[in-house]
């Protein structure tokens, strides 16, 4: 295979967040547009065959920008479906949206790239019914935007060196000046992050690097499993 975009899914890239507002309602009714948008979200996700959903949470949020998600549909009227209910009253007026579209990168070239796999959802778990949710601990991610479609020798040293759990690479659809690409790479450790952080510095292309770890891994598994039932 070549240097190219393999499938046809579709990838909405989603900066988020709860602007100040949100934080002044009540408990009650923040419970009740939650669960709303929660019910309204799923419709979404099953009509359209939701793929995956993924959030990370950074580290250092900045202004309204506090996780980054990925979610992908098989197509783009799913992708189209998802925003447009995003941002649909109550829930939606309280929120800082910013999507991207993108289409998964996955050349021969970035073969060693490993992906992890989806945590396990027990037989009968129904996400309509919101755990409490938290960030996962045991792990550390590089959110890499703009920059280079290939990684360079140093990254795959560095992946083999520090134990790199997860890579993905998306490309983005549409001009940007911020640059092409987004790089999803996950470590066991801040060490691991730190190195790969190093490693890129020496391709001299403009990026932005943020620190994040996965945002309720478990439970947003749930969700692409039911759509694929």
């Amino acid at each position: 295979m070549t240097d190219s975009v393999r499938g046809d899914s579709v990838v909405i890239l989603f900066r988020g967040g709860r602007l100040p507002e949100w934080h002044q309602l009540d408990e009650a009714q923040r419970c009740d547009y939650e669960h709303q948008h929660v019910d309204l979200m799923l419709s979404v996700a099953e009509r359209h065959g939701l793929i995956g959903l993924h959030g990370y949470r950074l580290l250092t949020p900045g202004d309204h920008w506090e996780r980054f998600w990925t979610i992908e549909f098989p197509h783009l009227a799913g992708a189209e479906a998802w925003m447009s209910a995003e941002v649909e009253p109550p829930y939606g007026h309280y929120g800082f949206y910013d999507y991207s579209l993108a289409r998964r990168w996955q050349p021969e070239n970035l073969a060693w790239l490993p992906r992890k796999p989806e945590p396990p959802v027990a037989p009968g778990t129904d996400p309509h019914v919101i755990p409490p949710l938290a960030a996962d601990p045991a792990s550390i991610v590089v959110l890499a935007f703009g920059g280079w479609p290939h990684g360079n020798a140093e990254h795959e040293e560095v992946a083999r060196e520090h134990g790199l759990i997860h890579g993905e690479v998306f490309r983005l659809l549409g001009a940007n000046v911020a640059g092409d690409f987004v790089w999803i790479v996950e470590f066991p450790q801040l060490a691991g992050a730190e190195a790969w952080i190093e490693a890129a510095a020496k391709i001299q292309q403009k990026r932005n690097f943020y620190l994040a770890r996965r945002w309720a891994p478990g439970y947003f598994a749930a969700w692409s499993a039911r759509a694929s039932n």
